[in-house]
């Protein structure tokens, strides 16, 4: 969702994207981070606060990007590992992207709230709500529309985006409907390496799970590979993560342990992305 351009009221917006990653790819090295004013850096670790995204208001999209993304471009936030995109994004009703392309990458949708449409050019139709979680490995190339399919109400959804495994593989479409009763205070596995019982294939060494902590509920997450590294983002509420506080939006980066603790203050919403560093 880049380079984007105002549009009409009731439209859709066609738009280009970003150039491929293919064609400007960035190297991975490591955790990509040094300090700055708008980051708070502590050793192995990293908080990104809410108000220290990038934003963009376009009328019908109101977007904010942890990293680099689109008009927003800060060479000391380009990605977490394997981690590139993680944007925040409003879609106003009756509003939406265009038919745009997308090539060697694993793009995450995760509705927060209402209903997101989706199209493919490999013939995939649906639409995806809160409790649905979305994946399309790109791969050697796909083209996708999203829109608001409601007329009364925006919509609220974190797209996601990672640097696959494997380069150039058939793109791929999958959805998954979890419960929303089976993440209260414990881990729910939305994302997982292909193979695994739990969660949708992804294209890559990452696991992501969501969980609603209840007021004052401690955890732990043990990191699933060795080498990986988890970003932990804070979707509502308030939570303490390795006696760090983090609120709403802000986002924290750990790599180099086996294990981050975790503790809410009230109720919270929280999503961990474990992924490859390098």
């Amino acid at each position: 969702m880049l380079g984007l351009a105002a549009a009409g009221v009731g439209s859709v917006v066609n738009t280009t994207l970003l150039a491929s990653e293919n064609k400007k790819h960035i190297p991975l090295v490591g955790f990509n981070h040094l300090p700055a004013q708008t980051n708070i850096k502590m050793a192995n670790s990293i908080i990104h606060k809410a108000e220290s995204r990038g934003h963009a208001d376009h009328g019908w999209l109101d977007t904010h990007h942890t990293f680099s993304f689109a008009s927003y471009y800060n060479p000391e936030r380009m990605h977490f590992g394997v981690l590139r995109v993680l944007n925040d994004d409003i879609v106003e009703s009756g509003m939406g992207f265009g038919t745009h392309p997308h090539d060697n990458m694993e793009i995450i949708s995760i509705p927060l709230s209402g209903d997101l449409e989706h199209k493919d050019s490999m013939n995939n139709v649906a639409v995806i709500k809160q409790g649905d979680i979305q994946i399309m490995s790109a791969g050697t190339g796909i083209y996708h529309s999203e829109y608001n399919r409601n007329k009364d109400r925006s919509v609220n959804f974190l797209q996601i985006w990672v640097f696959p495994k494997e380069r150039n593989i058939t793109p791929r479409y999958d959805q998954k409907t979890f419960s929303l009763e089976n993440r209260i205070n414990k881990f729910q596995q939305i994302v997982s390496p292909a193979g695994e019982a739990e969660g949708i294939d992804i294209n890559q060494d990452a696991w992501f799970n969501l969980i609603h902590l209840k007021n004052n509920f401690a955890t732990n997450y043990t990191i699933k590979r060795k080498g990986n590294g988890v970003y932990a983002f804070v979707i509502e509420g308030s939570v303490t993560i390795d006696n760090q506080i983090l609120n709403k939006r802000d986002g924290m980066g750990i790599w180099e342990t086996d294990q981050i603790s975790i503790q809410s203050a009230g109720d919270a919403e929280l999503l961990l992305m474990d992924v490859p560093m390098q």
